[in-house]
């Protein structure tokens, strides 16, 4: 499919090879029921912000020291953002420069430790990330990580655990938060255990920051002494990042972010950061957090209620994850039915799963983008019917039961149109 000139003109006349693959995505974005928990719709607003002549603009340093002339605007665009990010998470100090949340992340191990030392995180099959001291990312391998996990009776996180490895590994830096957590994270007791054992406690709060910033899920700001996060995800902006801090710990971070490990930021996407936090800081965002959270409950009930097993019970947030092993199919088997019906997921690991990470146990969804399209509670019910007929579907190789559940995806899709998505 080629996306209408008036959509896309320039790249329609200049390359219309592209131009057909992204008109092909817009329809995809547009026809299915996106449920991958760390994707979203950003709107217009930011997709124009990240498309401006600011592209053009190198801008190595901080507003008021850069190594470049030029930069009155572009130093007003980077305070801009900053300050809505102060405002917006009640901080001293934010960063808006790192490029993602990978690099967000390495700039706080620059920052706050040396290479070698012991840092700690959530255990990558538990629910961490990479970054957070696992063996394969560059932070495993320079740093020792060593890792906490959940209890396995109840799929919480095991705070015994976490305190007793913190007390006799006494780590750098310690982690909180994942990619797999249905759960509100108690930013409060880790940052208990941090004290006590001498640790800068980081939380990574990429996937909920916008469910902190609209009031859905309580802040890490009273607790933690970093803060990182992507900028897109529940907070419905472009695919960046910020680090945000106490004052005390400004410097460091800053320094670890220009010069330690970037160049020139992105101003087209700080721009774009910038925009978002004007969103989140609207009170319809805030009725927007709410209703993600809400949605996911309700999800999850009527997931439950069709007898699928959902880690840790259930969902306090916008994610829910699913041991598929009492429905007799794979996690990856199920994410790609479910795909071809017009469903996108992720496969993903369980806690204590016995199957390998690349063909694991559980499916991964959650309910940002669907409540970017303005669907309520009451279409849940829906939602997780299309996902038993789904899974039944991958179970008995039943292509044509995918067929249907896709046209009547499409369908109400159709009656929710998704934001920023400009399909003719």
């Amino acid at each position: 499919m080629t996306p209408a000139p008036e959509h896309h003109p320039a790249l329609s006349a200049t390359d219309p090879e592209l131009a057909r693959l992204v008109g092909a995505e817009e329809r995809l974005q547009a026809e299915t029921l996106r449920l991958i928990p760390s994707e979203n719709y950003v709107s217009a607003a930011v997709l124009e912000a990240s498309g401006t002549v600011l592209q053009n603009k190198y801008s190595e340093g901080y507003p008021g020291r850069r190594y470049y002339e030029g930069q009155q605007v572009v130093d007003q665009v980077e305070s801009l953002a900053v300050a809505r990010a102060k405002a917006v998470f009640g901080v001293d100090h934010a960063n808006v420069q790192p490029y993602s949340g990978s690099p967000a992340n390495l700039a706080v191990y620059l920052a706050f430790a040396q290479p070698g030392d012991t840092v700690m995180g959530m255990a990558l099959p538990m629910g961490g990330h990479l970054t957070h001291g696992w063996g394969v990312s560059a932070t495993g391998k320079w740093f020792r990580g060593v890792q906490y996990g959940v209890r396995q009776d109840t799929g919480l996180i095991d705070f015994d655990q976490v305190r007793e490895l913190a007390l006799a590994e006494r780590p750098k830096v310690i982690f909180c938060g994942g990619t797999a957590l249905p759960r509100t994270i108690d930013f409060a007791a880790f940052a208990e255990i941090a004290r006590e054992a001498g640790a800068v406690l980081v939380a990574d709060v990429a996937h909920i920051a916008g469910l902190i910033a609209g009031g859905a899920h309580p802040s890490p700001v009273p607790h933690a002494d970093v803060i990182s996060t992507t900028t897109h995800k529940t907070l419905r902006g472009p695919r960046g990042a910020m680090l945000m801090c106490r004052e005390e710990h400004a410097k460091a971070v800053d320094k670890a972010v220009f010069p330690g490990l970037q160049g020139g930021p992105h101003n087209q996407t700080t721009a774009a950061i910038a925009v978002a936090l004007h969103e989140a800081a609207q009170p319809s965002f805030r009725d927007y957090a709410q209703a993600v959270v809400a949605n996911a409950k309700a999800l999850a009930e009527a997931l439950l209620a069709r007898g699928f097993d959902l880690v840790s019970g259930g969902t306090d947030n916008h994610l829910i994850l699913m041991d598929l092993t009492g429905k007799d199919v794979p996690g990856k088997i199920a994410a790609k039915a479910l795909d071809r019906a017009g469903i996108v997921v992720n496969y993903n690991t369980v806690p204590y799963d016995p199957r390998k990470p690349f063909d694991p146990s559980g499916v991964r969804i959650g309910t940002p983008s669907l409540t970017s399209r303005g669907l309520e509670a009451e279409h849940m019910a829906a939602v997780a019917e299309w996902i038993d007929r789904g899974v039944e579907a991958a179970r008995k190789a039943d292509e044509d039961a995918l067929a249907a559940i896709r046209a009547e995806v499409v369908d109400l899709m159709a009656q929710y149109p998704a934001p920023g998505v400009p399909v003719a």
